[in-house]
C-alpha cells in the first residue's frame, strides 16, 4: 500500500477534528474532536513507521511505540476532561462553552438588566426618582 493513502486519511481526520474543535460549543464534542485529531496523528505515526522500517530494514518500530504513548495520553486526557466537564456541569448547569465564558459570579447572560461585565443597568429616570424622594 502506498504511503499517500493513510496520509490523506489522516489529513482528513485531522481537519475534521480541527473543525469540531473550532465550531462546536459543547465541551464533550470538543473533547471528542481532540481525540479525532490524536487518532490522525497515531495513523501517521504507524504509517510512517511501517514505511521507514520497510525501507531501512529496521525493527525498532519507534512510530508504533509513540502511537501507544499517544493512546495512553489520550486516555488520561479524556478521563480528566470528562471529570472537569461533569464538575462544571454540576456547578453551572450547562456544558456550553460560550455560556461558560460569560458566566461570572452573579452574572446571568440572559438578564436584560445587566451589561457585559455583569453590572446592573439603572432604569431610565431612576436617578431622578431617588433625588425627588430625598
Amino acid at each position: 500500500m502506498h504511503l499517500a493513502y493513510p496520509a490523506v486519511l489522516a489529513a482528513l481526520l485531522f481537519c475534521t477534528g480541527l473543525y469540531g474543535v473550532l465550531a462546536r460549543r459543547n465541551a464533550i464534542l470538543v473533547l471528542m474532536s481532540v481525540e479525532l485529531m490524536l487518532n490522525a496523528v497515531n495513523l501517521n505515526l504507524v504509517a510512517f513507521d511501517a514505511w521507514l522500517s520497510r525501507a531501512a530494514e529496521d525493527t525498532l518500530h519507534s512510530g508504533q511505540a509513540l502511537a501507544l504513548f499517544t493512546i495512553a495520553v489520550a486516555a488520561a486526557e479524556i478521563g480528566i476532561g470528562l471529570a472537569i466537564v461533569l464538575a462544571v456541569y454540576r456547578n453551572r448547569g450547562t456544558s456550553d462553552i460560550d455560556r461558560l465564558r460569560d458566566t461570572a459570579e452573579g452574572h446571568d447572560p440572559d438578564d436584560p438588566d445587566s451589561d457585559a461585565a455583569g453590572r446592573a443597568i439603572p432604569a431610565p429616570g431612576a436617578g431622578e426618582k431617588a433625588e425627588a424622594t430625598a
